[in-house]
């Protein structure tokens, strides 16, 4: 399993301002990270621990301030955007609220098929087919996202992800917003996906019996640091941080 994404000492600070003056919010503290081609990466913490921003940086929607980011042994870390813009396929983001990441003014079937490449008839046909894959069906096709339920607008924007055919994916607490029963179908999608087009993925979540489900690996995340990284079953069963020990006692907890 080689190695697909490497970051290196990636550190991100915010400025915020406050009523009287600006405070900078070191969100990322010199994280070393490496993403596998294959394997589902687990993110986990609480809110504000980083995980979403480290998400986005490892993409480049947001720049770091410092460090390095490795996409298959090529450093995008400065790239120009025009220069990026020719990778930028090959990774993209599902986000936690797929209503506020669909334009509600375009019909579905055409969101989709904005990523697609070919002439219209093809980019049509590869959108229909990418749809009917989540469970969407063609007479739907011009359907808008409000026209939608929040489990089938989140397989829509699986589909919009899906359509530049990537090989990487952040996954942003995509399952967060839905009722338990559609988050296993959701779920259960990701996998079967994953499979078909032989996916990576980054799965963020600051659910821990969603991470242990899903991922391969886990990385815990506190305070924007990495605290503990390691396999699935191992972070579980014998946690090694006080803060992994503490997550996961919180999440189990009967």
């Amino acid at each position: 399993m080689g190695t697909l994404w490497k970051v290196e000492n990636l550190t991100k600070e915010f400025e915020i301002r406050s009523e009287f003056k600006k405070i900078k919010v070191t969100a990322l503290k010199s994280i070393n990270l490496e993403i596998y081609k294959g394997e589902i990466l687990g993110l986990a913490g609480e809110s504000g621990s980083g995980k979403t921003t480290l998400g986005k940086v490892i993409i480049r929607l947001i720049d770091p301030d410092k460090g390095k980011i490795i996409y298959r042994d090529i450093d995008i870390t400065k790239l120009p955007e025009r220069v990026l813009r020719k990778y930028r396929k090959n990774f993209q983001i599902i986000f936690q609220d797929p209503y506020k990441s669909l334009n509600p003014r375009i019909p579905v079937g055409l969101t989709v098929m904005e990523g697609i490449t070919g002439n219209k008839k093809e980019r049509y046909e590869k959108a229909v087919e990418l749809l009917n894959l989540v469970g969407i069906k063609e007479k739907r096709f011009y359907d808008y996202p409000h026209q939608f339920s929040g489990g089938e607008r989140q397989r829509i924007a699986i589909t919009r992800a899906l359509s530049t055919e990537p090989e990487f994916i952040v996954c942003d607490e995509p399952t967060s917003n839905l009722d338990v029963s559609i988050q296993g179908q959701i779920l259960n999608l990701f996998i079967e996906l994953k499979e078909k087009f032989n996916l990576t993925y980054l799965f963020i979540s600051h659910n821990l019996k969603i991470i242990r489900f899903l991922a391969d690996r886990v990385g815990i995340m506190y305070k924007g640091e990495i605290v503990e990284m390691g396999k699935t079953e191992e972070i579980f069963e014998n946690p090694k941080h006080s803060y992994t020990q503490k997550l996961i006692e919180s999440s189990f907890a009967f």
